[in-house]
C-alpha cells in the first residue's frame, strides 16, 4: 500500500509541475485530488484495512493531499507571477485609444477662479455645514419673526425640528449670509472672507431657477469702508471672471440684512443686452444682491456698529457661468448629462 501511496505522490507532483496554465492546472486539481482521484480510492479503502496498517495508510494518505494543496497553490502563484497582461499578442501597428479623462464641473471651476481672484485681494475662505439653524439664517440676520422665508414653502426644515425654534430649529441653509455671524463670532473684526457652497429653497424649478444651486458670499468688515469701495470689489471679481470689463447696474432692493440694500444686475452676456428668455427679455441678469452690513447683524456679532462697517455681496454661481459659456437652461449644470458636461473640458 506504501509503495502504491508513493507511486501516487511521484505521478501527482509530475503532472503539476508539468501544467502550463491556470486552466490545466484547474485540471490537474480535479485529476488528483477530486472524488474519483487515485489518492481518494486509497481513503475509500481504508476501512478494510487491518488497524496497525490503517493509521500509517490513513496519515501518509493525508500527507499527500496536503502537499499536493501546497504544490498547486505555489504552482498557481508562480503562473500567475509568469503571466502577460494581454490576452493576445501585442501588435504595434494598432493606432492606441484615446483615454477618456475627466474635468472639472464648469460650477466647481467658477468657484475656484473667484477663490483665486479674492485671494488675489487679501479675502480668505471660509465653509460651514449645509444643516444649519433658524438663528443663524434668520434670528441673527435682521429677520423679521414673521418673514415669510421662514415658512415651509421657501425653507427646507429638518424634520421633527419645525416647530422648535432658534439654535433648535434645523433646515438645509436656504442661503450663505448665515456664515458671516458665525465666522465674526469665532474671528472678529476687520475681516474679509468668502464663503461658497450650495444652498436649498423650495422653488418653482424653469430655466433660471433651481432647489439647490450654489452660492459665493464675500464680506469685508473694518472700521473704514466706503460704499465705492463694494462697487470697485464688484468690478474688479467680473472682469477678473470674464476676462473684460463687464457693464453692472445697480438698483435699490431691500435685504433684512444689510442698509442700504442693493439688487447688482450685469449686462447679459448670453444675448448681449439684446434680450432673451435667460434675461426675460430685458437685458439685464440680477447676478447678486449687496450692500452695507445692517448694524443688527453687527450686534449679533458681538461688534460695535459705531466702530464697525462692511460691505456684502452674494454672487450665484450658476448665472455667472451661464454667462461665461452662453448656457441658456441652469438646470442642464444639475443634469448629469455627459453630452453637456463634455463641453467643458
Amino acid at each position: 500500500m506504501n509503495e502504491n501511496l508513493e507511486e501516487i505522490l511521484k505521478d501527482g507532483i509530475s503532472k503539476i509541475e508539468e501544467a502550463k496554465s491556470i486552466e490545466e492546472l484547474q485540471e490537474i486539481r480535479r485529476i488528483i485530488l477530486g472524488k474519483n482521484s487515485a489518492i481518494s480510492e486509497v481513503l475509500k479503502k481504508i476501512g478494510s484495512l487491518s488497524p496497525e496498517i490503517k493509521k500509517e495508510v490513513g496519515m501518509k494518505a493525508t500527507e499527500i493531499k496536503e502537499e499536493f494543496t501546497e504544490k498547486i497553490n505555489l504552482k498557481e502563484k508562480k503562473l500567475i507571477e509568469s503571466k502577460s497582461v494581454l490576452e493576445e499578442p501585442l501588435d504595434l501597428t494598432l493606432p492606441g485609444k484615446k483615454i477618456n479623462s475627466g474635468t472639472l464641473h464648469p460650477i466647481t471651476q467658477m468657484c475656484y477662479d473667484l477663490n483665486d481672484a479674492f485671494l488675489s485681494l487679501g479675502f480668505e475662505v471660509f465653509s460651514e455645514d449645509e444643516i444649519s439653524s433658524e438663528k443663524f439664517v434668520f434670528d441673527n440676520l435682521n429677520f423679521a419673526p414673521d418673514h415669510p422665508a421662514r415658512q415651509m414653502m421657501d425653507t427646507y426644515w429638518i424634520e421633527g425640528t419645525e416647530n422648535k425654534s432658534a439654535n433648535e430649529r434645523l433646515c438645509l441653509r436656504p442661503h450663505l449670509t448665515g456664515a458671516s455671524v458665525r465666522y465674526l463670532l469665532k474671528n472678529g473684526a476687520p475681516a474679509r472672507f468668502v464663503y461658497p457652497g450650495k444652498v436649498y429653497r423650495n422653488e418653482d424649478v424653469d430655466s433660471g431657477h433651481e432647489r439647490a444651486f450654489h452660492q459665493y458670499e464675500a464680506l469685508i468688515v473694518d472700521k473704514d469702508i466706503s460704499f465705492s469701495s463694494g462697487i470697485v470689489m464688484i468690478q474688479t471679481i467680473l472682469e477678473k471672471v470674464f476676462g473684460r470689463k463687464v457693464n453692472i447696474r445697480m438698483r435699490e432692493g431691500f435685504f433684512p440684512f444689510v442698509e442700504p440694500g442693493y439688487e447688482i444686475d450685469m449686462e447679459c452676456l448670453v444675448c448681449g443686452g439684446k434680450g432673451c428668455k435667460v434675461c426675460k427679455h430685458n437685458g439685464w441678469l440680477e447676478i447678486m444682491p449687496g450692500g452695507v452690513i445692517h448694524p443688527n447683524v453687527l450686534k449679533a456679532s458681538k461688534l460695535d456698529p459705531d466702530i464697525w462697517t462692511g460691505f456684502y455681496i452674494n454672487i450665484g454661481l450658476e448665472r455667472l457661468v451661464m454667462m461665461r459659456y452662453g448656457v441658456d437652461d441652469i438646470r442642464l449644470f444639475h443634469s448629469a448629462d455627459l453630452r453637456f458636461l463634455n463641453q467643458f473640458k
